[in-house]
C-alpha cells in the first residue's frame, strides 16, 4: 500500500476528528480543526492511502524560530509502517525550510524510542504546569 504525505494538505474537520479520537483514544469531537490550522500552524502534514488520512502532524510555531509539535497521529492500520517517522521528517524539513532554528516535541514516556531513536530529538530540560 501506498501512502503519500503532503505538507499543507487537504483535510476535512470530520476526517480529523475521527483520526484524533483514534490516535488519542476518545470519543469523537467535532472540533474546527480547518479554524485552528489557519490560526495557529505554520503548517501540518497529511498522510493518505488509498482508504484516507491515515496519518497527521501539526507544526505550531511562535512566529520567529521555534516549532512545536502537536498531535502526532498515525491510524491503527498504518502503524509499524514508518509512518509516523515520515511524518516527522516533513516537519522538521519544512519548519527549517521557515527559518525555524528548534523544533521541539512533548510526548509521553511510552513514545521515547520513537521520538529519540527514530526521529533524532534529543532529551531537553523543561517544565510543565496541568491548568485543567
Amino acid at each position: 500500500m501506498t501512502i503519500a504525505l503532503k505538507w499543507r494538505g487537504a483535510l476535512t474537520n470530520e476526517e480529523i476528528n475521527q483520526l484524533h479520537a483514534e490516535g488519542f483514544d476518545h470519543a469523537y469531537v467535532e472540533d474546527d480543526w480547518t479554524d485552528r490550522l489557519s490560526r495557529l500552524s505554520l503548517g501540518w502534514v497529511t498522510a493518505r492511502d488509498d482508504q484516507g488520512l491515515v496519518g497527521f502532524v501539526n507544526v505550531i510555531w511562535d512566529g520567529d524560530v521555534h516549532a512545536f509539535i502537536e498531535d502526532t497521529l498515525v491510524a491503527h492500520s498504518a502503524r509499524r509502517q514508518g509512518v509516523g517517522k515520515r511524518l516527522l521528517a516533513v516537519a522538521t524539513e519544512q519548519a527549517r525550510e521557515a527559518g525555524c532554528e528548534w523544533i521541539h516535541a512533548d510526548f509521553d514516556d511510552h513514545l521515547k524510542s520513537f521520538y529519540f531513536d527514530a526521529c533524532g530529538f534529543r532529551p531537553t530540560n523543561a517544565g510543565l504546569i496541568q491548568l485543567r
